[in-house]
């Protein structure tokens, strides 16, 4: 079984381009604002600090089971990152999350983005996704609403879970002759 990778996905106004250590210095200055952190805790990271954590993540996570595909959001009218959306992905299941740095919020960007991640990611490996929003970021939850994530009943470290529902499956060729017959037709 030949492993997941991040490929770049493109959608109306987006480029999401596979992480690379490179990208470091930039994402730096996009995640700069201690705002973001609002709801995550933490501080902002140093390039330096990114550079070591994208050298880490783009190693792969080590287990076998577990893949981590990660994008950085190019906002081609610009010609300049604005965030990143991520997936961890285990069997069936990919956990996703974005940020869109503090200067390109409001603009659609994280929605643009979450769907064209949620597309990619639908058409396989993925049969489910679902994203963790702490209850007080309607920002995010937004997006995520945008992507096609309904909350769920489910908490996890104080934070809702989201989940894509199942598409309705087609019905077989079969059962809509059944339909047709029991109906009259």
């Amino acid at each position: 079984m030949t492993p997941l990778a991040a490929q770049a996905i493109r959608t109306g106004r987006l480029d999401l381009l596979p992480l690379r250590v490179e990208h470091a210095e930039e994402m730096a200055a996009v995640l700069s604002d201690p705002a973001l952190h609002t709801f995550t805790g933490g501080t902002p990271d140093t390039a330096e600090t990114l550079r070591s954590r994208y050298r880490r993540i783009t190693a792969g996570s080590g287990d076998p089971a577990v893949t981590w595909l990660n994008w950085v959001i190019r906002l081609r009218a610009e010609s300049c990152l604005t965030g990143y959306v991520q997936a961890t992905v285990r069997g069936p299941v990919a956990e996703i999350a974005w940020v869109v740095g503090t200067p390109w919020q409001g603009r659609g960007i994280a929605t643009e983005a979450a769907r064209g991640l949620v597309d990619r990611l639908t058409r396989g490996p993925a049969a489910t996704v679902i994203a963790h929003i702490h209850p007080d970021h309607h920002a995010s939850a937004a997006v995520a609403g945008a992507a096609g994530l309904v909350p769920t009943d489910v908490r996890h470290d104080g934070e809702i879970r989201w989940h894509l529902p199942a598409a309705p499956a087609a019905p077989s060729p079969g059962a809509a002759d059944a339909a047709r017959r029991g109906s009259g037709g």
